[in-house]
């Protein structure tokens, strides 16, 4: 019992008798507060006593401090960073010679730099000094995934400026395989992509379907991989006997395969789980940075090359183009799925619409002779000699073509000289900018989400690493075989010698230049082993190849020409305009 009113107490039970209650529980006639109500503090006196560095303070412990833990903040430490991790080269989820410098909080992404060069090949330095025919294979190694997709857009360049067009079973025949190049790329991509998540069936599932595909290859070229199939003027040989047959029971039984793979992935939970809202791209981004193929259409854009920019046979064929709505990984893979569908469509109609007849150009100076002809021509045997050693030669002028590649817009910017070998080959690929977005598709996401990342974008780096070491105008200075105009034009004055200051002067001609001191566009190759007639033949045809229309010299001026003066028309042609 209290024999006082204790110090924690409101006030007396006299002064409030409605804040305590009698507490008989336990027999003794004890008095507390009533759960509740209001409490009194302790006064400021009575809590000085507890205020200093221990509860009973004697005379030394009297004068201690007490650090000041609530009252200000701790200062900051300065040695505190963030970690910085190398991911790659030899990491197995970089998808080849990938090296990022990732900087970490915890397991927090917060900067991802990608380093790239590691596979580079100077291939574009190298097709330089290559003729056209042999500068081909290089594109078989550039995206090592997507073979004859590369050919196609090269041969298509170098038939741009040729100003000729395949046959219409050649180009078939170019869809065909193209699309089967696309199963290849697709399936490649959604199995390594699961993969790297932890799904291993679909990959061995898969990869059986991928394995009849190079058979189809290498029954058509003769190499499982690197076919150098696709050829300008056409294909390197006709489809041999029974081929169509075998591709049409592949594509009838293939659609059971992605119904397979779609049960085991699309609606797995913990496929979900590590691809709904990762890696998200918005529409805006994706422009901005560049995108294309996939990584464009999962966000939203429907821009497909093959429908808004038909080349070949695509303009007859029917074919949707899936999109997604939220730009993330789980889009990605959903716009894959559907594109190897569509493939299946396109390679069906392919099948049902083959038409008979060549698969190469009637043009002598472009396509070699069949072997049998070899056997009892001489002149054959001569041509053929003449084109695989010496090539043939390509007018002057400058093209960019582009094709939806598996990956996206894959483009090949060529510059012809008027001689059989490029004067510049810039190769335009689309895994450059989606790995440049790489960046801003990691921030705020784990460490563990970076490889779903990189599995959704596709990245191979046979074609990231493509560019050569040529100077910034690239071609080449002083070769061996030929003279290259060198003058002055409006931009600067340099010594030029008289015969050649007569370029210069004369109306939309082009500057004989084209060198690192001057700014324009304008060039001429003029070649030593076939010379022209005359320097005023020369300057007479010169200003009309060049002009700023980019006109035809050939009178006729329409695609039924095939004097050696007809240049492509212009809506093909990237004409050269005066500085």
């Amino acid at each position: 019992m209290w024999s006082s009113v204790p110090r924690y107490c409101s006030t007396p039970k006299s002064a409030s008798p409605s804040q305590w209650r009698d507490a008989t529980d336990s027999g003794s006639p004890l008095m507390v507060p009533v759960r509740g109500a209001r409490q009194w503090q302790p006064d400021v006196e009575w809590a000085e006593q507890y205020g200093g560095a221990v509860m009973y303070p004697t005379k030394e412990t009297a004068h201690w401090k007490p650090p000041p833990w609530n009252d200000v903040d701790p200062p900051k430490d300065t040695l505190v960073s963030n970690l910085t991790l190398n991911f790659g080269p030899q990491h197995p989820a970089a998808h080849g010679v990938l090296r990022l410098v990732m900087e970490l909080s915890g397991e927090m992404v917060r900067k991802c730099d990608p380093h790239i060069g590691l596979l580079h090949r100077g291939t574009e330095k190298l097709i330089e000094y290559k003729t056209y025919l042999q500068a081909l294979p290089y594109f078989d190694r550039l995206d090592y995934v997507s073979m004859m997709c590369n050919e196609q857009a090269y041969s298509l360049a170098v038939e741009k400026l040729l100003n000729i067009q395949p046959p219409p079973r050649a180009q078939w025949i170019r869809v065909l395989f193209g699309e089967i190049t696309r199963l290849l790329n697709h399936i490649m991509a959604v199995t390594t992509h699961a993969l790297d998540i932890g799904a291993m069936t679909p990959f061995f599932w898969m990869f059986e379907e991928r394995e009849k595909m190079f058979e189809f290859y290498e029954r058509v070229s003769g190499a499982r991989m690197h076919a150098a199939y696709v050829r300008p003027g056409g294909v390197h040989q006709d489809l041999p006997l029974g081929l169509m047959d075998d591709i049409y029971e592949f594509s009838k039984n293939f659609s059971l395969r992605i119904d397979e793979l779609e049960e085991m992935l699309t609606n797995n939970r913990i496929w979900r789980n590590r691809t709904v809202d990762i890696g998200v791209v918005t529409a805006e981004d994706a422009l901005n940075y560049g995108f294309s193929g996939v990584m464009l259409r999962g966000s939203g854009i429907q821009w497909d090359l093959r429908k808004t920019q038909p080349y070949d046979v695509y303009d007859q064929v029917e074919f949707d183009v899936p999109i997604g709505s939220r730009g993330d990984c789980y889009d990605r893979y959903l716009c894959r799925v559907e594109e190897m569908r569509q493939s299946i469509r396109i390679i069906s109609q392919c099948l049902n619409k083959m038409p008979p007849g060549e698969i190469k150009v009637d043009d002598a100076k472009v396509s070699p002779p069949k072997r049998a002809e070899m056997k009892t021509s001489m002149e054959s045997l001569i041509h053929h000699f003449k084109l695989y050693t010496e090539g043939y030669q390509v007018p002057p002028g400058a093209t960019y073509t582009a094709i939806e590649a598996p990956k996206g817009e894959f483009g090949v910017y060529l510059v012809s000289d008027g001689t059989s070998r490029p004067y510049r080959c810039k190769i335009k690929a689309p895994g450059f900018a989606h790995l440049a977005g790489l960046d801003k598709m990691s921030k705020g996401h784990m460490l563990a989400d970076v490889v779903a990342i990189i599995g959704t974008q596709d990245i191979v780096f046979g074609e990231v690493d493509r560019k050569g070491k040529g100077p910034e105008l690239g071609g080449r200075r002083g070769r061996k075989g030929g003279t290259l105009w060198s003058g002055s034009c409006s931009q600067h004055s340099c010594a030029v010698p008289a015969e050649r200051q007569i370029l210069s002067s004369r109306p939309l001609s082009p500057c004989p230049g084209w060198s690192r001191q001057c700014s324009c566009s304008h060039s001429f190759w003029l070649n030593k082993q076939r010379p022209w007639q005359s320097l005023s033949s020369a300057i007479s045809w010169m200003p009309s190849c060049f002009s700023t229309a980019l006109s035809s010299p050939c009178s006729t001026a329409d695609s039924s020409c095939r004097c050696e003066r007809q240049l492509p028309p212009v809506r093909n042609q990237m004409a050269f305009t005066r500085a």
